[in-house]
């Protein structure tokens, strides 16, 4: 809840360029209906696919079903409460975080974000390329994967100096969501009719992942977006709607693509993920369902370069806009073009570590501390109510590394427990002690 105005903006400029300014509320435009066609389109993807097909062999086949239901309840819970700030505030995620972390401190994980968003726009560019090559290959022989990578980077560009609105509004809604939900039917279709999946539930798992594991490697996907739902959610109608979308859109999107690429791996008899999508385009028709999804996975790599940039700009403000989404593009087809995709595993279980105990010190300070009153224009005050001591909230730096070790010890030591939910309830415990010791108040006084 925004507990006083937002400072003025003079001008309505296009909503990619509002850059970190809070929207204003005639500038709210996304409905309900918007948030669930969006965030159940980023939950399509071909790297949710092969996200899917590392729970097995390891995990028998219900085993993985339940901990990816498990998982996406858990991780669309953080991911929704994440965006309720920025649909509360109209400010996006990285400003969010200042009152916890103090508005220097929370140039920490807004460095963390970049790095992050730039490996996952170049894994999305990686997989499109490797998916178009593929199709091409099959059909008339002929392989470019680096020829790829440019034509999706420069796509996946495009689509973010156009922003968000113009993206659901004008792509997704129109006809993006539905092409792909009918691929999607049709490909889960041919799995079940061509395949005796009853006898792939009966396989059991090798053991060589565990089931808290298994649910780790499910709430990796959702958090992956949490240092940037409230770039979307800051443009909603109502709070109400950007959580309930959210959460709605993505929890289909993402059981039924996770249960897919783990289906098809067993199904498929592949012995390397990475295996997974050439051995779809060799199917019958399934060159035609891997293009489609493939098309649909642009505004994966559309968000992470929109993300990117605006995380970018709260550290240097004046960057401009489309140069630096420009500059992200050219560097997301870089990596890609010389990233290896059998690191995707560990990149997962790091952003895992990195942003679950941050969200659990924002849900500390925000929900508990605070009671969801921010001073919005005080979040872009140097010297003011959150700049604390030298702009750093040390109980929140402190609650954050916290939660970090303690994600990355159950990971080493105990993972058959699973390292999500004992992280963000110690890094959201540890806040709010920290916040009592440190008298981090729940009405900020604004330094004179």
């Amino acid at each position: 809840m925004i507990a006083e105005s937002a400072r003025p903006i003079e001008a309505a400029p296009p909503p990619a360029e509002w850059g970190i300014d809070p929207v204003p509320p005639a500038q709210r435009r996304l409905r309900l209906t918007d948030f669930a066609v969006l965030w159940a389109d980023l939950g399509v993807g071909l790297l949710v696919l092969v996200a899917g097909s590392l729970l097995v062999p390891g995990l028998g086949l219900t085993q993985a079903l339940v901990a990816i239901v498990v998982g996406t309840l858990i991780g669309n819970l953080l991911l929704g409460m994440a965006g309720v700030v920025g649909s509360d505030t109209g400010a996006p995620t990285m400003v969010t975080l200042r009152p916890a972390l103090g508005v220097r401190g929370a140039w920490l994980p807004s460095a963390a974000n970049v790095v992050q968003l730039i490996g996952w726009a170049a894994f999305e560019v990686l997989i499109m390329a490797q998916a178009a090559n593929a199709i091409v290959q099959t059909l008339f022989g002929w392989s470019n994967y680096l020829v790829w990578v440019v034509v999706f980077a420069a796509l996946a560009t495009w689509m973010a100096v156009a922003g968000p609105i113009a993206v659901v509004k004008k792509y997704l809604e129109r006809f993006g969501v539905w092409i792909v939900l009918a691929t999607t039917v049709w490909l889960t279709w041919y799995v079940f009719t061509r395949y005796d999946v009853s006898a792939l539930f009966a396989m059991p798992g090798t053991g060589d992942l565990s089931f808290g594991a298994g649910i780790d490697l499910v709430v990796a996907m959702p958090v992956s977006w949490l240092p940037l739902v409230s770039d979307f959610s800051r443009f909603a109608r109502r709070s109400g709607d950007a959580f309930w979308g959210t959460y709605i859109g993505y929890f289909i999107a993402n059981t039924w693509f996770y249960a897919l690429g783990a289906i098809l791996m067993l199904a498929l008899k592949l012995s390397d993920p990475f295996d997974l999508i050439p051995a779809i385009a060799a199917l019958g028709g399934g060159w035609l369902a891997l293009a489609i999804i493939l098309v649909d996975e642009t505004d994966n790599a559309f968000a992470n370069i929109y993300s990117t940039t605006v995380s970018a700009k709260t550290i240097a403000p004046r960057l401009p806009f489309r140069a630096t989404a420009i500059t992200i593009g050219g560097l997301a087809a870089i990596l890609a073009a010389l990233l290896p995709l059998a690191d995707y595993e560990w990149f997962l279980l790091l952003i895992g570590s990195i942003f679950v105990p941050l969200f659990g010190v924002l849900a500390a300070d925000y929900f508990i501390v605070r009671r969801r009153q921010y001073e919005v224009a005080e979040l872009y005050r140097e010297h003011g109510a959150y700049w604390y001591a030298g702009g750093i909230n040390w109980a929140g730096i402190a609650a954050w590394a916290t939660g970090v070790v303690v994600y990355q010890w159950i990971t080493r030591m105990l993972p058959n427990l699973g390292a999500t939910i004992p992280a963000f309830l110690v890094a959201l415990a540890a806040y709010l002690l920290l916040a009592r010791v440190l008298r981090v108040g729940r009405r900020p006084q604004v330094q004179q």
